[in-house]
């Protein structure tokens, strides 16, 4: 037997509607408080079932509770699916009265709800429901770094791009998890209101398994977006390999999982190309690729100018442009001069080498210049202190 209402108390209070709730007007998705009670008088043994959204409501905002409440006996089961068979999980309280909806419920989409609730007499009653969502201005959706499935370095950031910009920035926040299989400490931060970003306070550890849920559905994002999809990334950590690049002395040393591996002589960024100081994180990794100074500004004429085609073992550690490769045009300078335009070049025996050491993700931290990292140039996360990273958190 079904008790009817509208729904549209804050999802965060779990919508405990009970069937004596006074009654309360407003458009379908805009009141929590179910209809009369259906039990019948001569029998009040009989299980009392009221559903929240009423059945038939339309428009019901996604991020409403929808709830199945008895006063009389328990819930059974309950099973809210939408019209392409998805199911949106939900639980029950202690003594089995109230199930509540989780997070998940999409927009623009029919749900049916079905179970059983029992009395105290032992009787059946079914559950049977319908609604409707509201149909979303904009569908959020996340595009993420790393990919499902990646291995990748201790200090990749996680990075999640929305499709479109999110105004309530917290609301979507509440909404991300990290499952880690050691404990480690971490945090999101906002680039802007199409990018967010989580790093660890310190690099990941070696072999750490991650999971990433984005679980957005049915989340209200602001200026009528609303969460489209729920996302999960998994992805493993692989042996730590740190590098250090000293501008000054030409050298980068390279330590993997505690223990230093090789110590690489190196040229970088001459007068006017200077390489960037800071923690730099590889991004891509090309066996061979093409270098066109046109992608920095110099056009042919230009005495700097420079087309290679076949630049071997090169590692992108800059949005900019600045690469970690092998370079046998600089052999001479490698170790005593920094003749590049901004890029870490080094023997090809040694570019190769290191490209089959390190993963995306790897950091290489160069020292030895007056010209740093920014936020937004390539992976920079790591070239702020963790409490100031930590400011950009929307729940800080």
């Amino acid at each position: 037997m079904l008790l009817a209402g509208t729904a549209c108390s804050d999802s965060e209070g779990g919508g405990k509607a009970g069937p004596g709730a006074p009654q309360s007007g407003g458009t379908a998705g805009t009141s929590t408080t179910p209809g009369a009670s259906t039990t019948p008088s001569d029998n009040p043994a009989a299980a009392n079932v009221a559903v929240v959204p009423a059945k038939g409501a339309k428009a019901v905002a996604p991020d409403k509770p929808v709830t199945v409440t008895t006063s009389v006996g328990t819930i059974k089961s309950v099973t809210l699916k939408d019209d392409d068979g998805d199911t949106v999980d939900g639980s029950l309280n202690a003594d089995k009265t109230v199930w509540t909806a989780g997070p998940g419920v999409k927009p623009g989409a029919t749900y049916t709800l079905s179970g059983s609730a029992e009395g105290t007499d032992g009787a059946s009653v079914p559950i049977s429901s319908t609604f409707s969502t509201l149909k979303a201005t904009k569908n959020l959706k996340a595009s993420v770094v790393p990919l499902n499935g990646e291995t990748v370095g201790v200090a990749l950031p996680i990075q999640i791009y929305w499709n479109n910009p999110v105004t309530d920035r917290a609301a979507v926040e509440k909404r991300l998890k990290i499952t880690t299989s050691v404990p480690v400490e971490g945090t999101w931060h906002w680039l802007n209101s199409k990018q967010v970003n989580y790093r660890p306070k310190v690099y990941w550890p070696a072999g750490t398994k991650v999971t990433v849920n984005i679980d957005t559905a049915g989340v209200n994002a602001g200026n009528g977006t609303w969460g489209a999809a729920s996302r999960e990334i998994k992805f493993a950590i692989g042996k730590s390999v740190v590098s250090k690049v000293d501008v000054k002395k030409h050298t980068m040393t390279v330590t993997i999982n505690g223990k230093l591996a090789r110590t690489i002589p190196i040229t970088a960024g001459k007068d006017g190309f200077t390489t960037r100081s800071g923690t730099k994180v590889i991004m891509e990794k090309f066996t061979t690729k093409r270098m066109d100074a046109a992608t920095i500004g110099l056009k042919p004429g230009d005495p700097n100018y420079y087309n290679i085609p076949d630049v071997k073992w090169a590692q992108r550690v800059t949005s900019s442009g600045e690469f970690v490769h092998g370079a046998p045009w600089s052999n001479g300078a490698q170790g005593s001069a920094n003749v590049s335009h901004g890029c870490v070049g080094m023997s090809l025996a040694n570019g190769q080498w290191f490209y089959n050491q390190t993963l995306r993700g790897d950091p290489i931290v160069v020292t030895g210049t007056t010209k740093y990292m920014t936020e937004g140039n390539g992976w920079a996360d790591w070239n702020f202190p963790y409490a100031k990273y930590q400011q950009g958190s929307a729940l800080a």
